[in-house]
């Protein structure tokens, strides 16, 4: 196969710490092999003049609309948001203003983008990154394809949910000037302050983790680089969002895009962010608060915690149980 040579370029990624561990491997493909990619068909569409025509260019070439977190899956419902982009807390976590369609290719045309949809479903490619980070993907589920994802997506800070494995994603703008536009992943870390999120998280292994605000956290890293992969093990710490904001009837946001994941999902229900907001009404009920978090948590968490709540004006959890 044409792509064998990236199983090495896998294999060999040092894991890079920060700020969470993960490889990333820039030119990916070899430049011949990547300009053959972004431009079949599937990936360079002709620039086009309204929402509603280019939803018909991308099903023409064979996309689909998928249920996809940050997404929306009626188009005309995304049409009538977009031609305002008013915020809106009803369609997406409330955590975000925006959302927007993601799209996976559902019919290749095209040869070199059938021969890339089937070398990333290879079990040398799936053994190639299940290896690297030291799992076993035998028992694992795996799914992958190739997606666009248009204008207003948005996923908040989160880590992902337990049920995932392990994610990659691999940008393949069809744009010369992709990076600089305003639609990749970044990696973050909590701000100090909010620090105590991810020490519950980690204390309660069995309780699902959830979305955070924008301003919770810091981004340390954007992955902007065009034929670039990045791949993790979702973990308490592995902080990662979008927002795009370009225009995408010039060209679309585009990744081969894929996860590993658990067959079992045993993880219980878990806070929502709101039940992260410490705002005690009362010295009393401040008071307990802490008590209570302090109590649920580890010692070292709960001295973490203890050390940040006496430090710093108290910020109030109601329903953490």
């Amino acid at each position: 196969m044409k792509f064998d040579y990236v199983i090495e370029r896998i294999e060999s990624a040092p894991i890079r710490p920060m700020p969470f561990a993960h490889i990333q491997i820039d030119e990916l493909f070899d430049q011949k092999h990547f300009q053959e990619i972004v431009s079949a068909v599937e990936i360079r569409l002709a620039p086009q003049t309204s929402d509603a025509r280019l939803f018909e260019s991308l099903f023409d070439v064979g996309y689909e609309i998928i249920n996809f977190p940050g997404s929306v899956l009626n188009k005309d419902r995304y049409i009538e948001w977009h031609k305002s982009r008013r915020p809106d807390h009803g369609l997406n976590q409330s955590s975000c203003e925006g959302f927007g369609v993601t799209l996976r290719l559902a019919q290749p045309q095209s040869p070199v983008i059938s021969e890339l949809l089937t070398f990333i479903g290879s079990r040398e490619f799936k053994s190639a990154l299940a290896c690297r980070f030291g799992i076993d993907a035998s028992g694992l589920q795996f799914d992958a394809g190739l997606q666009k994802y248009l204008d207003g997506y948005e996923i908040s800070p989160h880590p992902d949910v337990r049920r995932k494995a392990l994610t990659f994603m691999v940008n393949i703008n069809p744009s010369y000037d992709s990076q600089f536009n305003q639609h990749h992943t970044q990696l973050l870390r909590f701000r100090p302050e909010y620090q105590y999120v991810q020490e519950y998280w980690k204390a309660r292994p069995a309780e699902e983790r959830c979305w955070v605000p924008w301003d919770w956290c810091e981004s340390e890293k954007t992955h902007s680089q065009n034929n670039s992969l990045i791949a993790f093990i979702p973990s308490d710490d592995t902080m990662h969002s979008v927002k795009a904001a370009y225009d995408h009837l010039v060209y679309q946001r585009t990744q081969l895009y894929g996860n590993f994941w658990y067959l079992a999902d045993r993880t219980g229900v878990g806070p929502i962010w709101e039940d992260f907001v410490i705002k005690p009404s009362s010295a009393r009920a401040r008071r307990n608060f802490r008590g209570k978090l302090i109590e649920w948590l580890p010692k070292p968490a709960g001295d973490f915690v203890r050390r940040l709540v006496y430090r710093r004006a108290p910020v109030n959890v109601n329903r953490l149980k």
